[in-house]
């Protein structure tokens, strides 16, 4: 018995598939440019989608830091204290930060680090001698994360320097100390409270004195000077003109 005989007879070959006429006709570059047109046409759609959706992430998350602003207020409020609604706000508020802490959200921790626009905004200054200046010392709104980017900046308070008492000329003259006299302004002499008094009249000539007529010498009537007489003040007389 051959191994022919025990296989069976062969099965039959299936007969090729007839092409339509019309997929004979297809332009085959034309159409796969067509197919990469809508391929990109539909990925810049769902681009568009998950930018649209991020950003209402987005927004929610930021609207969720502000709620946590507001517990953290509350919390803080002598009113609720004295009621005993504190615990019950700080339970809420460390639920909410979880939920955020599960979306990709962390507080920042500025304290101690140099101050950076990217980050931070600063809000005020603070005297500090063992600090580098713009050395954030104090957050006043905390900042956030979400994931690589920043969701909400943070408002602090830098460190200053102290004032150089060898550029302050005013720290070396206590506040306290009388300024010198010699540098100080006069005030000149004092001023009268009532009103001024009145002029005295000049004094007269002296009796053996010429007098003097203050009229124009150009004016053919003005006065001139009198010869004095004995035992008695000069007088004045006055020409007439002569009529020719």
């Amino acid at each position: 018995m051959t191994t022919q005989e025990t296989a069976g007879p062969p099965p039959e070959q299936a007969a090729p598939l007839e092409v339509p006429q019309r997929a004979l006709d297809v332009d085959l570059a034309q159409a796969f440019s067509q197919l990469l047109f809508r391929a990109s046409l539909l990925q810049r759609l769902r681009d568009e989608e998950a930018r649209a959706a991020r950003s209402g992430q987005r927004d929610l998350l930021g609207l969720l830091v502000d709620v946590d602003d507001a517990l953290a207020a509350l919390g803080l409020d002598p009113d609720l204290v004295r009621l005993g609604r504190s615990s019950g706000i700080e339970a809420t508020r460390r639920r909410l930060l979880g939920k955020l802490a599960k979306a990709g959200v962390r507080p920042m921790r500025l304290e101690g680090l140099p101050a950076d626009p990217v980050l931070s905004e600063i809000v005020g200054t603070e005297v500090r001698a063992g600090l580098e200046p713009e050395t954030v010392v104090q957050s006043v709104v905390t900042g956030f994360f979400w994931n690589d980017e920043v969701l909400r900046r943070a408002q602090v308070v830098v460190a200053t320097p102290p004032a150089d008492p060898r550029t302050d000329p005013s720290a070396d003259q206590p506040a306290d100390q009388p300024a010198d006299p010699r540098t100080e302004p006069s005030a000149g002499p004092p001023v009268p409270d009532g009103p001024p008094a009145p002029a005295r009249p000049p004094a007269g000539p002296a009796p053996d004195a010429p007098a003097v007529d203050p009229a124009d010498p150009a004016d053919p009537e003005a006065a001139v000077p009198a010869r004095p007489r004995k035992g008695g003040p000069a007088r004045s007389t006055r020409r007439r003109r002569r009529k020719r």
